[in-house]
Parts: structure tokens; sequence; C-alpha cells
């Protein structure tokens, strides 16, 4: 499930694979983009902003186009070398294929696949909050965007972009077990949301630069979260049973010990 690391890891993939290249051929296969032809552009940058990835790219007649693509939950980018077996995902997935003489970069179930001058990005992007691996990470102006939605639960105002970009399902549930807060406090009532959303993005910040997303430490991934994915198992420090609540698509784990409600307290 992509996070704000995840995609972040993706962008760094991408910039080495296709970085500084000319664009020899490229397919989308989603209606919005089908008659596009990229041949000859060349790829600027690949960049992370919070779950969207931004593939900025100039034209030969100079000017310069963003390639977004937001990944949610179930979408990711692969790099192989020319001639490469694709097999990361099925290919009725693939979304866009972009070749250089170097690499080939396959998109599988992105969505908002957009492209757009890139001096409209904020268009797509501009309402998100502080990106937690960003140049403008800023605790202080993630904290307030939280407090301005005091009767919200924490869990809620956590995966809510708009307030902190990033964020997802692991990392809501890894650092409010680290706080011990229950998932379902109202944002008003969470001592130090500065404290809370500055661990947040240390935890984070920690994976950078690698696929395994660990909360713990540990680099086994039996043994890299302390709650989530962990229903039912005895938690790490107290040995209570992680619990699993379901919210729609989104998912809470949490230990009724270490992270007690209100009846519990």
């Amino acid at each position: 499930m992509p996070e704000g690391d995840t995609v972040w890891n993706t962008a760094r993939a991408l910039q080495r694979a296709l970085g500084g290249s000319e664009l020899t051929a490229s397919d989308f296969r989603v209606p919005r983009l089908a008659t596009t032809r990229l041949t000859g552009w060349r790829v600027l940058e690949s960049a992370a902003r919070g779950k969207h990835l931004l593939l900025r790219l100039r034209d030969p007649a100079g000017a310069d186009r963003t390639l977004h693509s937001h990944l949610r939950m179930d979408g990711a980018w692969r790099a192989y070398a020319p001639g490469e077996r694709w097999a990361a995902k099925p290919a009725h997935l693939i979304r866009v294929v972009l070749r250089t003489a170097d690499a080939v970069a396959v998109g599988y179930h992105l969505h908002d696949l957009t492209l757009v001058p890139t001096a409209r990005e904020s268009e797509l992007v501009g309402h998100l909050g502080p990106d937690l691996l960003g140049p403008d990470w800023d605790p202080a102006e993630a904290a307030r965007r939280l407090a301005a939605h005091p009767d919200a639960t924490i869990a809620e105002a956590l995966l809510d972009q708009r307030n902190l970009a990033g964020i997802g399902n692991l990392y809501k549930s890894e650092t409010l077990f680290l706080r011990g807060v229950w998932p379902w406090t109202p944002v008003k009532s969470v001592p130090d949301l500065p404290g809370l959303v500055s661990l947040a993005q240390r935890v984070m910040a920690n994976n950078r630069g690698r696929w395994l997303q660990t909360t713990t430490g540990a680099l086994r991934k039996s043994e890299a979260h302390y709650v989530y994915g962990r229903r039912a198992q005895p938690c790490r420090r107290c040995a209570a049973a992680i619990q699993k609540a379901e919210q729609g698509e989104r998912v809470t784990y949490w230990c009724p010990r270490c992270q007690p409600g209100p009846q519990t307290s």
C-alpha cells in the first residue's frame, strides 16, 4: 500500500532510470491521453508530493510539462531494462509505458493520470498540507491544520492529506501506538499535536531509500511493525491482543491496553 515514503522511493527510482534522458516512445492506455505522444521529450525530474508523483518533462519546443499520477492504494511504477520481462503486475493494469534508450518505465493501475503545464502543478497538489518528506515540511503548520478540525477523530485527521501529506493507514496506526493515543480520540483532546506529527515524520523519514517500511527498527518483515497488520497478535509491549477496525477502504490497528479508549482509561 503506497504511503509517502513509497512514493518518494518510487520517484527516486524513476529519476535514476529516466532522469536527463530523451523519451524514444510512449504508450498511454487511458482514454484522456490515448493519442498523446512524448517521443523526443526530455525527462527533467521525477519528484514526489505526498502520495502524488510528478514527472517533469520538456517538449522539443522547450515547454515544460508535468505528467502527474496518484498511486492511491494500488498504483505502482516500475523501471525495467530494455528487453526485460515486465513482471510487476498483470498487463491489463498498465496505464502508461515510457521508453528511453536505456530504460522502460511502466505505470500500473495509476490514478488521475494527467499531463499539465508544469506551471499549473499547484492546481493538482496545491491543496495538500505540509509534505512529511518534502522541503516544505513544517510541524507547526501541520498541527495548526489538524487543530482546525477539533471534533474529527485523530485517525481521520491524520489521513486527510489537506492537513499533512503522505500518511496512510500504516503510519497512522503506528504513530498513534507510539504516542499511546486511542485512534478515535477527538483532535481537540490529543496532547502535543506538534510532537505527534514530528514523530510521524521521523518514522517515515527513517524509511527513505528502502522499500521495507519498518517502525520498530527491525529489518525482518515479520518484526517491522508494532500494530499494523498484526490483528489478534500480542502487543510487543504489553502482550494484549492487537485490535483492528475497518472504515470503508481504510483500516486502523491499535492496542486496547497501550491506547485505551475512554471506557477503559
